[in-house]
């Protein structure tokens, strides 16, 4: 977590350089997350919808994003 946790410092750095290269390293770091939280919803039988809810978009949006995985 040490390293979540240092991007997250460096996104608020006054280097706008620095801060706009963690940003974009935590939005690789979210979406490889998400995707691990998905798959394993789907392995333990949850629906799109299920997952859509807890993600808080349309279920539709969720099978478009994951479904061919």
């Amino acid at each position: 977590m040490t390293d979540a946790t240092d991007l997250a410092q460096r996104a608020g750095d006054r280097d706008p350089r620095v801060g706009l290269r963690a940003v974009a390293a935590l939005r690789r770091l979210l979406e490889q997350l998400e995707a691990v939280q998905v798959r394993g919803a789907r392995n333990q039988g949850w629906a799109w919808q299920e997952i859509a809810a807890e993600l808080g978009v349309s279920r539709q949006a969720v099978h478009k994003k994951y479904g061919r995985q």
